[in-house]
C-alpha cells in the first residue's frame, strides 16, 4: 500500500455492531476507518473528509442509501460507494449503479469479496486521475417486468446497468424462457438510443433468403416479387438498435454479411450497386452453445467474438428458485387483471409446489402456468389443486424426486443462518442482530438443527 496516501474508508450502517466488526477487518488491512449508523451524519462527515470509499446499506430506518450516493456523487464524483442490501430488486440495483455506485452487494456477503471490491475500486480511482473521461450520461430507468432478487439476478442488472450507457455489441445467452429480450429492451430503453427504433428478429422463424432481404432491404426487380423498393430491418432502425434472436439458426453465408455490418456499419440491399451506411447497435440472443458451434464449424469464429463484446447470461430458473415467489406473484396480478377475475394470492402450499418444480420452460413456462391457473380456478387464492404437481413439459420427472432437486424452505433457513454465522466469524450475538431475532431464539434454532434430519 501507498506510504504517502492510506485510503480512507467511511462505512454506514443503522447496525453499529455490524459496522463495527467490518471496520475492524478492513483496518487490518490497512486502511483508515471511520463508522456512522445514519445518512446525515454520512454526508456531513462527506462535506469535510475527502473519503476514497464509502460503504453504505442501502435500506436504513427512515432514510436510504441512494441519499448518500447521491450527496457522494454531488459532492466527490471520484468517491468509491459500494452499497449492501438485504433487499436486492432490479429496481434498487439500477438506481444505485445510475446514482454512482461502483458496485451493488447482496448480502450475506463474504469478507474476501468486499475486500476485493474495494482494491478493484481504488485501481479504478487511480486509473480515473490517469485518465480523466466525461461524465456519463444520465438515464431513467424503469424495469417493471423484470423481477428477481437472488445473487444471480442481481449481477445480470449490474450488468445491464453499466452495458445501457455504451454502444457495445452485447450478446445474451440463456435458456429458452429465461426472459432474453425482455433485457434487450431493457438495454435500448435505458441507452442513448431509446427514442430511436427498436427492431427485434427472429433468425430461426425466417428462411435465409427471406431473412437477408429481411435485414438488408432490396431494390425493385432484385427478384421476382421485388415489385418496390423496400428498406431493410437495419435501415428502419438507423439511430436504434437490432434485436437478433436466435442467432445461432442465422445460416453461415449471412454471418459473413452481418459481420461485415458490425465491422464497416454499412449494408448493401439486394440488387444494389453500393453500400449505405448505418448507425445501429447489434444486440443478439441465442439458447444455443456458441462455442461448441464455433468447434464443430457451424457458426463463424470471427463473427462470434464480434458479437460477444458483452456477454450477459442468464440463468434458468431452477438455478434461482428464491425468485419463484415474487415472479409467481407478478403473474398472478397481471393474469388477474386480464382475466378480470378477484384472484389475489398463492397459497403456502400452492407456491412451495412452484418452488419445488425444475421448469424446464423456465419463466415463461411459470408465467403460463400462473395464467392457466388464474383462468380456470374458482377460488380466490390458488390451491395445490389450481398448480399441476408436474407443470408442463415436465412430466417426466418422478414425482417423488422433486422435493430432493431443491431445498425446502427449512433447509434454506438453515443454511442461511450457516452463513451468517461463518460471516460473524460464529459471533452469535452479532449473526442475532443481523437475522434479526434475539439471542434465545437463535440458540433454540441451532439446537433444533442440530438434532432435526435432512428431508432428502
Amino acid at each position: 500500500m501507498n506510504n504517502r496516501h492510506i485510503p480512507s474508508i467511511l462505512v454506514v450502517d443503522d447496525d453499529a455492531v455490524a459496522a463495527e466488526l467490518l471496520a475492524e477487518v478492513l483496518g487490518k488491512e490497512g486502511y483508515r476507518v471511520q463508522t456512522t449508523t445514519n445518512s446525515t451524519d454520512a454526508i456531513r462527515m462527506g462535506e469535510t473528509t475527502s473519503f476514497d470509499v464509502v460503504i453504505t446499506d442501502l435500506k436504513m430506518p427512515n432514510t436510504s442509501g441512494i441519499d448518500i450516493l447521491r450527496a457522494y456523487s454531488r459532492m466527490n464524483p471520484q468517491t468509491i460507494t459500494i452499497v449492501i442490501t438485504a433487499f436486492g430488486s432490479f429496481e434498487t440495483a439500477i438506481e444505485a449503479i445510475r446514482n454512482g455506485a461502483y458496485d451493488y452487494i447482496s448480502k450475506p456477503f463474504k469478507i474476501e469479496e468486499i475486500k476485493l471490491k474495494i482494491r478493484r475500486g481504488l485501481e479504478q480511482k487511480r486509473l480515473f486521475h490517469e485518465h480523466p473521461s466525461q461524465e456519463e450520461q444520465k438515464h431513467n430507468f424503469s424495469f417493471e417486468t423484470i423481477i428477481g432478487n437472488s445473487p444471480r439476478m442481481l449481477e445480470v442488472y449490474k450488468m445491464v446497468a453499466r452495458v445501457a450507457g455504451t454502444d457495445a455489441t452485447v450478446l445474451i445467452e440463456g435458456e429458452s424462457g429465461t426472459g432474453k429480450e425482455l433485457i434487450a429492451r431493457a438495454i435500448h430503453d435505458n441507452s442513448a438510443r431509446a427514442s430511436k427504433p427498436y427492431i427485434a428478429v427472429n433468425c430461426a422463424a425466417l428462411p435465409e433468403n427471406l431473412l437477408e432481404s429481411e435485414l438488408f432491404g432490396y431494390k425493385k426487380g432484385a427478384f421476382t416479387g421485388a415489385l418496390t423498393d423496400r428498406k431493410g430491418l437495419f435501415e428502419e432502425a438507423n439511430g436504434g438498435t437490432c434485436f437478433l434472436d436466435e442467432i445461432g439458426d442465422m445460416q453461415l453465408q449471412l454471418q459473413a454479411k452481418l459481420l461485415r455490418v458490425l465491422q464497416e456499419h454499412e449494408i448493401r440491399p439486394l440488387g444494389c450497386s453500393h453500400n449505405i451506411v448505418v448507425d445501429v447497435r447489434v444486440i443478439a440472443a441465442t439458447n444455443k452453445d456458441l462455442i461448441a458451434m464455433v468447434k464443430s464449424g457451424q457458426f463463424r469464429e470471427d463473427f462470434f467474438y464480434r458479437l460477444r463484446v458483452v456477454t450477459i447470461t442468464l440463468p434458468p430458473l431452477r438455478e434461482h428458485p428464491e425468485d419463484i415467489p415474487l415472479l409467481a406473484n407478478h403473474f398472478l396480478r397481471k393474469s388477474a387483471a386480464k382475466a378480470k377475475k378477484d384472484v389475489c394470492g398463492i397459497s403456502k402450499e400452492a407456491m412451495n409446489i412452484l418452488i419445488k418444480c425444475e421448469w424446464p420452460g423456465n419463466i415463461r413456462q411459470l408465467e403460463n402456468v400462473i395464467e392457466r391457473a388464474v383462468v380456470l380456478t374458482t377460488n380466490k387464492i390458488l390451491l395445490p389443486s389450481d398448480i399441476p404437481a408436474e407443470p408442463e413439459q415436465n412430466n417426466n420427472i418422478p414425482a417423488d424426486s422433486i422435493s430432493c432437486r431443491f431445498q425446502t424452505l427449512e433447509e434454506i433457513k438453515r443454511s442461511y443462518v450457516r452463513q451468517i454465522l461463518e460471516y460473524t466469524g460464529g459471533n452469535q450475538n452479532l449473526a442475532a442482530n443481523i437475522l434479526g431475532i434475539n439471542r434465545k431464539s437463535l440458540y433454540r434454532m441451532l439446537k433444533n438443527q442440530k438434532s432435526g434430519k435432512e428431508n432428502c
